[in-house]
Parts: structure tokens; C-alpha cells; sequence
């Protein structure tokens, strides 16, 4: 199901009393996975590594030594050669390969963790706006077995690709597990993409095997030529009972020969339906993951990942930033199309308990309703977007409280940790946290992406919380803010985000033809030799070190927006996050707006254009838009005021709410390109063009 949150603007920005602000320390730092870490390489490598940022500036300059140790301490499973982690002064591109003669299985790690659960322990728990069940770790394998055999019963193998058309649900976890087990390429696309986005990304990657729920009758193809074509089998799982499914549709738009099943019957038609699981060893670049772009200005790239990458790097972020062990019940609230779907499944390495939830977070009880699941299924960890928190905010939700309707308190007592990302998490957000929420909770705002289907800023159980702040620089990811010319800038001043040292989760390539080429323009060739992420962002000091800018991994990060919708007016850059955090801190009558620069041909120079968009019962006025503009000018400065402000026509977003700032920068500057299907609100765009053909 869609995230079923409004779109609207995010908490306030920090006034001076909340900047730099401490929110939270761990009571007990030495007690943490990542301080047993440090103590690790201490011994082993007779260092006397005492603070973070110690530990991280040896994990980016011992790249190799850094990897193995992490190998070992989170208990990869993996035939592992005696061999350098890394050859020596490895380049960033070509993507160089770690532990490149090792084989492993993904599926195995999360099947059968280091820690061995016991067996009839909850490995995942799957519920829905109306009940939730648990599914063992005894059943999870033997479902993951039967897949396997009717995967293998089409003569599937290493490299073919497989696509679920699925929810949230556990069906997914066991169909993308299967088909690692063999080494077959996993790609979801959420059932609340739309049908012709959908396609748009099966056409490019062609499955062998498609799967999905209730009714995929009515996925058609129209529009999209040769999107069946290669298929050999279509299986849909019967999620209602006595539902129509439409498996005789689905028939006739896969190859002649192919077939279209009922799961049930699918597991069932094996020869060999009692035989044993097993598990392909595969070369540690092997593919697993297929993702996709976003979409927004044309077909998607289609982001290959590869096993270890993703297992070696979620199993860093889990056990020594995220402190999960096997007690722990982490919920993430996502798509099967986001990378917080494949992050979240990786935690089954852990031994950890996951919770996948398909439903809406404001079902059945209002915005109570994941208070009250945390509650009922004993969650540790809480994983979301920043938008679902700002309209928390924006409600004045108080879930520790008996509720206005008498509805009982939460209480959230095993709630350890609240991750957010998707947007910057706003100042004010934090603090409505503390305010609201137990004062122990861990309230990490984490970034990364779909490009590294992993975090470039995590939790860090051994730095403090401060308002408004990623925590910090993930261990193994060496980043910098660096100015268009590729210079590193100063503390404090914002750039763009580089990676400049080699890490395991770099996508392998992006599948299809001059996939590599593609791959290059993506990252590497802004700034020769580092990978160039194109988010905009400042690092906040808090050491000696990081306020000379000679070590910023204690820094905190904090996330301006992306690149591309970067604000240029006279060569001054800026992000939008700080035009859209004054509107909401001081402009109640507007509900949310967009922010972009236009440079048509000829234009001397960009001009800012801000489109707001009005509360219900509010009315726009040039008077209402010079305060605008006087409140930017004091608050920020006088190059931050845009050059137009006037109300718009709304906000174009994907399908996880992200505003799609760069379509409208594009239709506004007359700049052509196409506009992909992700934007859900393409109507939204046909305004942004009209008003461009008037001013």
C-alpha cells in the first residue's frame, strides 16, 4: 500500500537557542556493539583509537583492514580467501571488487544469522492496519525452500532476473530470498507505483518470473510495448480468499509458452517437493538487487547492486551504528520500491525480528496508530519518514497522553531507537520528539540512498543527538563538502557531497545497454576520481578537528536538498530546505510550496521563483508575498529573497512524497526533458508550464 502521508512542509528551522542544542547521549557508550568494535581493532591492531573520530579516520585510511574486521565482528558466512580485502591504491571507478575471490550466499546470511535465533522465534512479524501474525524462523526457511524449488523447477539461475509486484508483506521477503539462493537478480516494484511506471522498469530489466498480489489482471501493458517479452512465468498469491485474481489476463500478454499461476499451485507442481534447501555460492560482485531512480525527469536507471555489497555494508549499519542484536523488533515503514525495504530485510542477518507493515500509519486509530503497533508488538526500533513525523508535529500529537477522545496512552517502553529520512528532518521536529516521546530514544536521522542502497550518515550510539543534525559520517565512508570546482570548502560552508574513498555498496553497474557509460555519468564525472552523490550539504563541528577541517566525522551533517535543485541566483548557493523552513515557521496560511531557480536561454542570470500553496480557507495577496520576501531577506540574507513569489498550482511528488523540484526548474526554464512516470502528479507540471508561457 502508498504511504498514506500528506504533503505539506516540515517543522521550523532552529532559532538560536535550539542550534547546537544536545538532545540525547547513550547512557552506557561502552555497553554498544560499535564500542566493542573499536576495542576489537585496539587489540588486534595494537592501535589506541579512543574517540569516534579516531575510529573513523583508520576505517577510511585502512580500507582493507577496515572491511575484513567488519567481516568478522557482524559474522558473514562466506567461503573467505586468504587475499587482500582490496587491491592496493583501488580507484573509485572502475568499481573496484572486494574480497574478490571470496564466495558467499545472501539468502544463507539472513536465513541462518551468525547468532542463531531459535528456530520457532519470531524471524518476521507481518501485520496490517487490522492484525498482525508471526512467521518463524522455522516457517520463514521452509517457505524460502518451497519458492526455491519451483524457481529452480524453470530452470532459473544465476543472472536470470525475477520482478515482485508485491506489498509489504511477507510474501515479498520470501520470493527476494529465494531467488538469491540461487543467484537470480531481485527487482520490486510496489503495487502503489502505477501501472505504467511499473512497466516502464520491467521493460528495461526484462524478468524472467514475475510475481504478485490480488488482482494484476488488470496490469495490461498498454502503452509499454515487449514488457512480457522473455517471460516464462507469471505467479500471483491469492491475498483475499474467493478474489478473482486474473491469471487468465495475465495469460496473454507474457511469450507463447509461458504460464500464468496461482502461487499455491506454482510451489506445488515441484517434482521434488520435500527436498532440502540449498544455497549457490557466488562470487561476492554478484548481482543481487535490481533499484531504480526516481524516475521524475525520464525512464529510470535500473541500479544494479551486488551481494556483498549490500550484505557487508547493512550488516556495519545494523549491528555497530544501529546496536540491533536478536532481541531486537525493528518496524520500518516503506515500499518494497524503496531501499529502506532492502535494509530492512537485511536485519534478518542480525537475527533481529522485522516487522513488515502494509497498510496506512494513520489506520485504524488516527495518528495513534503506530504509537499503539510499537506498543502491541514490543518494536525496538521505529523507521519512517520525516514527513510522517512533521505532521505528528504539525497535529501536536502527544502519544504519551490519555487522547482527547479518551483513547489510552502509549507507552512506548521498548522503543530504543526512531530512525527518519527521505527529507531533511526538521530543527523543530526533533525537539517535538524529546518533548513528546520517551527522553531515551535514539532520534536518528539517517541519509543515504537508492545509488548505495546504504547510508552515507547513520546513528552513532557514541556521539550525542543535536537539533537538527545527522549524527554523523558513516564508519568506511570518507565524505566532504566540496565546491562546483571539486575544492573542498570550509567548515560550516555548504557543497555538494563526495565520497572519495572505494566502498563495498558502489552499484555494480546500471543493467542494460551502455549501462557502464550511464553508471560514469551518474557519479564520477562532475569530480574526476570521487563519487558525487548530489546532495547539498553542511557539516556542523564539534571537535577541534572538524572546526580546522581536518577530520569531520564527529560533524554532523545537515541536509540542505539535492544538487540539481540547488539555488544559483548571482553564483550564491543555497538550498530550498531553508527557504521552506521559514515559510512554515512564520507563514501558517501556507500549506506548502516549491522552490526553484529558472535560467531560461538568454538569461543573463538565475532567478529564484517560490510557488506557495494556501492552507484551506486562505487567500493569496501581494501583500502576503512582500512579507514573504522581507521575512527571507531578515531571517537568512538578502541574496536568499526569491525573485518571484506568488501562489502555485501544487507540489509535483513521487510515490514516497518527495517533491520533484528539478520537473518544475525544467518546465519553468523552457529546458525540455522528458518527465517520468514517478511524478504521480503529472497534471501538477501542466500549470508550471502554462505559467511559464505567460511570464
Amino acid at each position: 500500500m502508498a504511504p498514506d502521508i500528506p504533503n505539506g512542509l516540515n517543522g521550523h528551522p532552529a532559532t538560536a537557542d535550539e542550534s547546537n542544542a544536545e538532545l540525547w547521549r547513550h547512557p552506557d557508550p561502552a555497553s554498544t556493539q560499535m564500542h566493542a568494535f573499536k576495542e576489537r581493532v585496539n587489540t588486534k591492531y595494537e592501535l589506541k583509537l579512543d574517540h569516534y573520530e579516531e575510529l573513523h579516520k583508520w576505517s577510511v585510511e585502512s580500507i582493507g583492514d577496515f572491511w575484513g574486521e567488519v567481516w568478522d565482528f557482524t559474522g558473514i558466512k562466506g567461503n573467505r580467501v586468504d587475499e587482500p580485502v582490496l587491491p592496493p591504491n583501488a580507484p573509485m571507478y572502475p568499481r573496484p571488487s572486494f574480497f574478490p575471490t571470496t564466495t558467499l550466499n545472501f539468502a544463507e546470511n539472513l536465513l541462518y544469522p551468525s547468532s542463531t535465533p531459535s528456530p520457532t522465534s519470531p524471524a518476521i512479524i507481518e501485520a496490517n492496519e487490522t492484525s498482525s501474525h508471526p512467521i518463524t524462523w522455522t516457517d520463514l526457511r521452509d517457505r524460502v525452500r518451497r519458492c526455491t524449488l519451483a524457481l529452480q523447477s524453470l530452470s532459473l539461475g544465476p543472472g536470470d532476473r525475477v520482478a515482485g509486484f508485491l506489498g509489504n508483506t511477507a510474501n515479498a521477503v520470501v520470493a527476494a530470498l529465494a531467488a538469491a539462493s540461487i543467484g537470480v537478480v531481485w527487482t520490486g516494484v510496489s503495487p502503489d507505483t502505477g501501472v505504467h511506471a511499473v512497466l516502464e522498469r520491467l521493460v528495461q530489466i526484462e524478468p524472467k518470473w514475475g510475481e504478485g498480489e490480488g488482482d494484476c489482471g488488470g496490469v495490461e501493458g498498454e502503452g509499454v510495448d515487449g514488457w512480457g517479452r522473455g517471460l516464462m512465468a507469471v505467479v500471483v498469491f491469492e491475498t483475499v480468499e474467493g478474489l478473482d485474481c486474473g491469471v487468465e489476463s495475465l495469460a496473454e500478454v507474457v511469450d507463447e509458452g509461458a504460464k500464468a499461476w496461482k502461487y499455491k499451485d506454482f510451489v506445488d507442481s515441484v517434482p521434488n517437493p520435500s527436498a532440502p534447501q540449498t544455497f549457490t555460492p557466488l562470487p561476492s560482485s554478484h548481482p543481487l538487487y535490481i533499484l531504480y531512480s526516481s524516475g521524475t525527469t525520464g525512464p529510470p536507471k535500473c541500479i544494479v547492486h551486488s551481494a556483498l555489497g549490500t550484505l557487508i555494508q547493512h550488516k556495519k549499519e545494523h549491528i555497530i551504528h544501529g546496536d540491533l542484536r536478536p532481541s531486537s523488533r525493528l518496524l520500518y515503514y516503506t515500499t518494497t520500491t524503496w531501499m529502506m525495504w532492502h535494509w530492512l530485510v537485511s536485519a534478518l542477518s542480525v537475527g533481529t525480528t522485522i516487522v513488515v507493515y502494509d497498510g496506512s500509519p494513520f489506520r485504524p486509530k488516527g495518528e495513534m496508530s503506530m504509537p499503539y503497533l510499537i506498543d502491541s508488538l514490543s518494536i525496538t526500533h521505529f523507521g519512517t519518514s520525516a514527513k510522517y513525523l512533521s505532521i505528528l508535529e504539525q497535529k501536536h500529537t502527544q502519544p504519551l497522553l490519555t487522547q482527547a477522545d479518551g483513547s489510552p496512552a502509549a507507552t512506548l517502553k521498548t522503543l530504543e531507537a526512531i530512525y527518519s529520512t527521505g527529507s531533511p528532518l526538521a530543527p523543530s521536529t526533533y525537539k517535538y520528539i524529546y518533548a513528546n516521546f520517551p527522553k531515551t530514544v535514539q532520534l536518528a536521522s539517517i541519509t543515504g540512498g537508492t545509488d548505495i542502497i546504504s547510508l552515507f550518515g547513520a546513528p552513532n550510539p557514541l556521539l550525542p543527538v543535536y537539533v537538527g543534525e545527522i549524527q554523523s559520517p558513516a564508519l568506511g565512508l570518507s565524505l566532504l563538502a566540496v565546491s562546483p570546482t571539486g575544492t573542498p570548502v570550509p567548515p560550516s560552508e555548504p557543497g555538494d557531497l563526495v565520497a572519495n574513498v572505494p566502498f563495498p555498496a558502489q552499484p555494480t553497474t546500471f543493467f542494460g545497454a551502455k549501462g557502464d557509460a550511464k553508471y560514469f555519468d551518474a557519479y564520477f564525472a562532475a569530480f574526476p576520481g570521487v563519487w558525487h552523490h548530489a546532495d547539498f550539504i553542511s557539516f556542523v563541528p564539534h571537535t577541534e578537528a572538524g572546526r580546522k577541517g581536518t577530520n569531520n566525522a564527529a560533524s554532523g551533517l545537515l541536509m540542505l536538498g539535492r544538487s540539481d535543485g540547488t539555488l544559483k541566483p548571482a553564483g550564491v548557493r543555497f538550498g530550498s530546505a531553508e527557504i521552506y523552513n521559514i515559510l512554515l515557521a512564520h507563514f501558517p496560511s501556507i500549506s506548502d510550496a516549491i522552490c526553484v531557480g529558472r535560467r531560461r536561454a538568454g538569461d543573463a542570470d538565475e532567478t529564484v521563483l517560490l510557488f506557495c500553496m494556501m492552507a484551506p480557507g486562505e487567500s493569496w495577496s501581494e501583500e502576503l508575498g512582500d512579507r514573504i520576501k522581507k521575512e527571507i531577506g531578515m531571517r537568512l540574507s538578502a541574496r536568499h529573497v526569491p525573485g518571484v513569489v506568488c501562489e502555485g498550482g501544487g507540489v509535483p511528488v513521487t510515490g514516497n512524497g518527495k517533491k520533484v523540484e528539478v520537473a518544475v526548474k525544467r518546465v519553468v526554464s523552457g529546458s525540455g526533458g522528458g518527465v517520468g512516470e514517478s511524478v504521480v502528479n503529472r497534471e501538477v507540471l501542466e500549470w508550471y508550464r502554462e505559467w511559464a508561457g505567460r511570464n
